[in-house]
């Protein structure tokens, strides 16, 4: 997951790469950083919690430079620790490097292991850490050096980099993870998802395409793909679940995509009720889709309390578990002596759905029927999402019977896997689907086959 942000060419670099990560909180609350350059020197702040805590006025105010590259963590591959937050700096004889990243390294096992043999001394347990060692050994000239660093990753990878006085995005040539170019008074703007661009006033231009490395120089920008084509393959969860909705995610708007989800769920599982409720706020719009293809009423019968972080992406259960208790609550009256349509948009361990089911039949709920916008997640993701292992997966040791009666439904539907894929105004063949059908675009190396391996049984 995480967020990413990039400035060029502009004098207010680092208070607006702020402005664009606060617009990509929602992809992770563990950590922040912004990191700001004038070309010959960086300078850099990070700090663990929200953007709102980790930066004042006079902290952003101190990062002087006309380009700054932002990052906002949501830990895959190593651990939530101050040592992890990004961006990555480093000082070389080469000049400055600043990383953020987005994605996970399938060879990063590997590449570390012949880094250190070499002499290497790695500092964090990040995978991005491999790339600045990639960066800062090869011997081409900088444009050839980033391309030779970067053919050398496999899995996962967006990027966006301050080298110098260049600012590099690049995007692994799956198109895992999304990036795009914006514009704003002549200076360039990359980000995660578009609605960063929305909210600092810049231009849309275009999604950075699967496999293209971009580098900004002096407001001129070149593009190169020189890496050896392969297939499309992007996350399917992002319209599912990360992104947000007023986003253009991969050519496709997610709130018309998550409506059209919840369309076709209904198209497919239809119960007679008199209610239809999401799960706030992922399940929203896949609710009002549900609602509209139904004609059943859409109802708010939960309330979420807003001033607490995402459930999903906390990095401990237990703090997870203390999250769902506080942040949503029933609308009594409306659910009392009701049959509930509960829209989910998707289903990883089954935790907090039980406790929400819970809630509604406490409040009175006369049956408890859910739809879910996505077919069962029965295989772990290793390009960036935090389902790594089988066991954490509710529906990769049950059946769908056995998940309705362990969350306490009266029914439970999935959407398939054929009516998501036609959800979505795309080529089907563009998405990796990997977590849903175990068909992975990228194999894993074997040093990552055994450690992945062990922690599946």
């Amino acid at each position: 997951m995480c967020g990413i942000f990039g400035m060029f060419g502009n004098k207010n670099a680092s208070k607006l790469s702020y402005l664009g990560l606060y617009a990509l909180q929602h992809r992770g609350e563990e950590s922040a950083g912004i990191a700001s350059s004038n070309g010959s020197k960086i300078t850099y702040h990070k700090g663990m919690g929200l953007l709102n805590d980790v930066f004042s006025e006079k902290i952003i105010n101190s990062l002087k430079g006309n380009m700054a590259v932002g990052h906002v963590r949501y830990s895959t591959t190593g651990s939530s620790h101050h040592k992890n937050m990004q961006p990555f700096i480093v000082y070389h004889k080469k000049g400055h490097i600043a990383i953020a990243h987005n994605g996970n390294l399938t060879n990063a096992f590997e590449l570390r292991d012949i880094l250190e043999e070499r002499g290497a001394i790695f500092q964090t347990t990040m995978d991005s850490e491999v790339i600045a060692h990639l960066l800062t050994r090869s011997a081409e000239p900088r444009r050839e050096n980033v391309i030779d660093a970067l053919s050398k990753l496999k899995g996962a990878f967006s990027l966006v980099m301050i080298f110098n006085d260049t600012m590099i995005g690049a995007r692994d040539t799956y198109g895992l993870r999304p990036l795009c170019l914006g514009k704003l008074d002549g200076s360039y703007v990359i980000a995660s998802e578009s609605c960063a661009f929305d909210l600092i006033q810049a231009e849309f231009i275009r999604d950075i395409e699967p496999g293209e490395i971009l580098f900004i120089n002096k407001n001129k920008i070149e593009s190169v793909k020189p890496f050896e084509k392969t297939r499309q393959a992007s996350c399917i969860f992002e319209h599912i679940y990360f992104s947000r909705p007023d986003s253009l995610v991969f050519g496709a708007n997610v709130y018309l995509t998550r409506k059209e989800l919840g369309r076709q769920l209904a198209r497919e599982y239809n119960v007679k009720c008199d209610l239809v409720m999401p799960i706030p706020d992922s399940g929203n719009c896949a609710a009002l889709g549900y609602s509209e293809e139904s004609n059943i009423p859409y109802e708010g019968g939960m309330i979420r309390n807003h001033y607490v972080g995402r459930t999903f992406i906390q990095p401990e259960q237990g703090v997870r578990d203390f999250r769902v208790r506080v942040k949503l609550n029933p609308v009594r009256p409306v659910l009392k002596g009701k049959r509930v349509m509960v829209i989910e948009d998707s289903i990883v361990r089954g935790t907090t759905c039980r406790a929400r089911v819970k809630t509604l039949r406490e409040s009175g709920a006369k049956e408890v029927h859910m739809g879910v916008s996505c077919p069962p997640i029965i295989s772990p993701c290793f390009y960036g999402i935090d389902f790594p292992t089988k066991k954490e997966l509710i529906a990769a040791k049950r059946t769908v019977e056995e998940i309705r009666q362990y969350i306490g439904l009266d029914s439970l539907h999935y959407l398939s896997l054929d009516g998501m894929l036609k959800s979505i105004c795309l080529p089907k063949d563009n998405f990796c689907t990997a977590c849903f059908s175990k068909n992975y675009p990228v194999k894993l190396p074997k040093r990552a086959s055994k450690y992945i391996l062990e922690k599946n049984r």
